[in-house]
């Protein structure tokens, strides 16, 4: 009999421990159901921060619209600044290549053609690819760069061929002119530069219209 007091001591200690576990449990849930699960068991990521738009160049607009040139007005126009073999061209906003691909191939120059707009590019490659199937030797003498032409390293050119609008020709005049060697001869299609006196003008008419072509030879 003596027995049956610890048998109920160790009842009531079983039960007290028993539900002190079962508190601690509940308590234990309760807290984790109210704080929100991170799974990580870390810090939420910092947001990413935009890339800011002033590391994003925009494509800019052409300078002028694209209009072709006439062939008869390509070659009055290399024939003025009296283009030869030790020349090197630089077609300004050179469109679908063709002064560039004639002053190789009529007058044996190196020439470039520098041109903003994608497209255009791209038809000037495939004019290039016609015109070296037909004359191989100039190959090496054309290329076609996209780029800003305002942008451009034009201090090996001899000569520079344009066709833009006289704004754009007043900026050629302030900005590109000045970085040219003496002695190189500017051609501009229809448009003068300003008020700079040209050393000789002609007009070629092609068909009802009559175009003007002027010529300057840097002396600066």
């Amino acid at each position: 009999m003596a027995t049956l007091p610890r048998l109920i001591l160790r009842f009531i200690l079983i039960a007290a421990i028993t539900s002190s576990t079962l508190l601690a449990c509940n308590s234990l849930m309760i807290n984790s159901s109210s704080s929100p699960s991170n799974p990580l068991g870390s810090k939420p990521l910092p947001a990413l921060s935009p890339i800011a738009s002033k590391d994003i160049e925009p494509e800019r607009i052409p300078d002028a619209p694209y209009v072709q040139t006439p062939p008869e007005v390509v070659l009055k126009m290399l024939e003025m600044a009296k283009v030869n073999k030790n020349d090197v061209v630089y077609d300004l906003g050179s469109g679908d290549g063709r002064i560039v691909i004639t002053a190789a191939q009529k007058f044996g120059a190196k020439a470039i053609g520098i041109e903003i707009d994608p497209e255009l590019i791209r038809e000037s490659d495939r004019e290039s690819k016609a015109a070296i199937a037909q004359t191989p030797e100039i190959r090496d003498r054309i290329k076609f760069i996209k780029q800003d032409f305002f942008k451009a390293d034009l201090g090996d050119a001899s000569v520079i061929t344009l066709y833009l609008l006289p704004q754009a020709n007043l900026r050629v005049r302030s900005e590109i002119l000045p970085k040219l060697k003496r002695g190189t001869r500017v051609v501009s299609h229809e448009y003068e530069l300003g008020d700079l006196p040209p050393n000789q003008i002609e007009k070629v008419k092609v068909g009802n219209r009559e175009h003007t072509v002027y010529l300057w030879i840097l002396d600066n």
